[in-house]
């Protein structure tokens, strides 16, 4: 018989950041063990639900009974199962003892690599009672739980005390034990708002019994969903601050959202709004109303109670955060008191790393960093210099030793407080960025100074201690610095050489520190780092494989370079001449440096190789002016013009003559060539 299934487990309050990662892993592995059981089909998703205090699954057209099955049971290669005496070896009848069959029962399949012994095994369905809760026993097993917690005097674990299990097929209790617990069809609602124990007759109604009886939207989804609209339609005219990721913790928070507006006093928005939104959604989980960009004294509260009259509510919320916001002003006022420029000298005494030195000992590394890169960039020296002594003040401050995440935010108010310019303030918040992917740019040519400065001696620091990233260990974030570097340098875009960079950072450090080739696995992880970028951002892998084959140094010039040799992959004669490159650089290689150090025309014997010389001298002088002026389209366009004296050549000459010689001098002839053809990229990678 098919019917649906439910799974319910009820527990205390469980990890509201991890609630839906839960749900969806429990999910999935009874899915996976139902389906590879024959109870469901494969293509059965089911459902799943999840609210602070259960994990729920429903499938519908779940057998009763599996079907009997042919288990097929794969055994040892035959040449390894059977002796020179024909008998079975030992492994064979190990095999047979645990598949329960005799040699004349097994069969022989091979696949395409061996021929081994294979036993099929009939088995008869058993009936679900039979199987579930060793399913869910072990599919609690994987779930992604970082610590797990024993209660009262059993020996059951799991991330928080488990009070009841459901296991029902239609209007049948599936006998079970799951942690210690016997399955029953009973399940409790709302903490407040249910009626209280709530029968359920049947595992269809589960998810509407328990809203209309237990006051409980079991799908997080649904909730999810809920709560959107009610920010909206609370907010008004107003605009609620968007954060997917509390939205999903408050989700993990309620079993029946419902949103009020609450305020603070108007006196606390003298302080900076980004430790009031901080502090609001950080620790209150509270959604802050904007206006115009601008926050206002008001909030979205998700409560856990729908009540006709919300005044106690909205009244306990605006009395819990004040003393929060209370603080952040006391914070924000004290720390004003001390300028940045002041807090220098505390750097010295916090660690950066046990290797690389204090906070104070990089800021040195950082002030002359920048300074080398505003230089370069015709930038103002001093306010970089004066951005990067005072980025990491305010490290030492006690608004950012409470809210760590306000680094850099925090400096430029207090920068801007202490009379700094508003360039230097500016930079010293910006030079954490781009934070995230996607995040703002520094702007400005000072603020990139100290962000580049930030992140490459980061970067070239740890590398040169042999800390590198590995697999999916990043515990200095290293990559996404590179990524920032990488973006900064391509997007701004910053005529600035990545290698001369990279050297300049390592003149900070000292050269007994570093080991290793640090230098080549520096820039081998710009490398991969830019072409894993290239391509998301949806660039054609063969183009973004041949501009990157010369190791550009001014990533700058890549975007161009990419776009030239995209127009150029367009034309007619593309095909051929990637095609003419590859042989070109493939005959170079073999030649192993025979080719004569210049072309010399009275060793000319063909007239394919004369006309090839002649069209390569001619359209060189327009290439190279069109490479100087970064028009790379129009050089590559050019280079089609070369395709008939390419193909004649290749047509008619033996490039690998007897005479060594005329084999130098076409040799030479072709690394001309060659030269010219890959100056903006390695043309051959185009070839199909």
């Amino acid at each position: 018989m098919k019917a649906t299934l439910l799974i319910e487990l009820l527990t205390e309050e469980l990890p509201p950041k991890s609630l839906a990662k839960l749900g969806l892993s429990f999910h999935e592995q009874l899915q996976k063990a139902l389906a590879e059981a024959g109870f469901i089909a494969a293509a059965n998703a089911g459902r799943w639900f999840a609210t602070p205090r259960r994990l729920a699954l429903q499938f519908d057209e779940c057998l009763e009974s599996q079907p009997d099955r042919v288990i097929e049971k794969k055994g040892p290669a035959v040449a390894a199962g059977v002796g020179a005496d024909g008998t079975p070896t030992k492994a064979l009848q190990g095999f047979m003892r645990s598949a329960g069959v005799e040699f004349a029962q097994l069969e022989k399949l091979n696949d395409g690599k061996a021929e081994y012994f294979v036993a099929r095994i009939q088995k008869t369905g058993g009936r679900i009672d039979e199987h579930l809760s060793g399913m869910v026993e072990a599919a609690l097993k994987k779930l992604p739980v970082a610590k797990l917690m024993r209660w009262g005097a059993g020996e059951a674990q799991f991330v928080r005390p488990v009070h009841g299990l459901v296991l029902m097929h239609d209007g049948r209790t599936v006998a079970g034990e799951v942690l210690g617990l016997p399955s029953r069809n009973v399940t409790r609602g709302h903490r407040f708002m249910s009626v209280g124990v709530i029968d359920i007759a049947r595992a269809e109604n589960y998810e509407a019994i328990l809203e209309k009886e237990g006051r409980v939207i079991a799908s997080f989804d649904k909730r999810r969903a809920m709560i959107l609209e009610q920010l909206d339609r609370a907010a008004g005219s107003l605009t609620w601050l968007r954060d997917d990721a509390l939205l999903d913790e408050v989700t993990a928070l309620v079993e029946y959202p419902a949103v009020y507006e609450a305020s603070f006093e108007p006196e606390f928005l003298a302080v900076p709004q980004e430790c009031l939104i901080l502090t609001m959604k950080a620790n209150q989980k509270y959604f802050p109303l904007m206006e115009g960009g601008k926050l206002t004294n008001r909030f979205l509260v998700v409560s856990n109670m729908k009540v006709a009259d919300p005044s106690h509510i909205v009244t306990g919320n605006a009395r819990v955060v004040r003393p929060r916001l209370a603080d952040a002003k006391f914070f924000f006022e004290t720390d004003k008191k001390t300028p940045l420029s002041a807090r220098i000298g505390k750097l010295s005494r916090v660690v950066y790393h046990n290797r690389l030195g204090s906070q104070g000992e990089r800021v040195d590394r950082l002030i002359k960093l920048a300074a080398r890169i505003a230089g370069h960039l015709g930038a103002d020296v001093s306010q970089a210099e004066r951005a990067a002594l005072l980025a990491k003040a305010d490290l030492v401050t006690d608004m950012v030793g409470e809210f760590p995440e306000l680094q850099g935010i925090m400096g430029r108010y207090y920068a801007l407080a202490d009379g700094e310019p508003a360039a230097v303030a500016d930079a010293i918040q910006s030079h954490y960025q781009p934070r995230f992917n996607g995040d703002a740019l520094p702007q400005g040519h000072v603020a990139c100074a100290v962000a580049l400065a930030d992140k490459l001696d980061a970067l070239i620091g740890f590398f040169g201690i042999g800390q590198i990233p590995t697999g999916d260990k990043d515990p200095f974030g290293l990559r996404r610095a590179a990524l920032g570097v990488l973006r900064m340098l391509m997007e701004t875009p910053l005529p600035l050489s990545l290698p001369e960079l990279i050297d300049d950072a390592a003149a900070g450090f000292a050269p007994e520190l570093f080991t290793g080739d640090w230098r080549a696995a520096s820039v081998d992880f710009f490398r991969e780092r830019l072409r894993n970028l290239l391509r998301d951002a949806g660039h054609d892998h063969r183009a973004v494989d041949a501009v990157l084959a010369l190791d550009p140094s001014r990533i700058d010039q890549v975007p161009a370079k990419l776009a030239a040799v995209k127009a150029f992959a367009a034309l007619p004669e593309a095909e051929a001449l990637a095609a003419a490159n590859k042989r070109i650089v493939n005959i170079l290689k073999k030649s192993d440096g025979e080719a004569a150090a210049t072309v010399d025309v009275a060793l000319f014997h063909e007239d394919a190789e004369q006309a090839l010389f002649a069209a390569v001298e001619a359209a060189a002088p327009g290439i190279e002016a069109q490479l100087a002026a970064a028009d790379y389209r129009a050089a590559l366009k050019a280079l089609a013009g070369l395709r008939g004296a390419v193909d004649a050549f290749f047509d008619g000459v033996m490039v690998m003559a007897e005479d060594a010689k005329v084999r130098a001098n076409r040799l030479a002839l072709l690394s001309r060539l060659a030269g010219l053809m890959n100056r903006v990229a390695d043309i051959s990678r185009l070839s199909s």
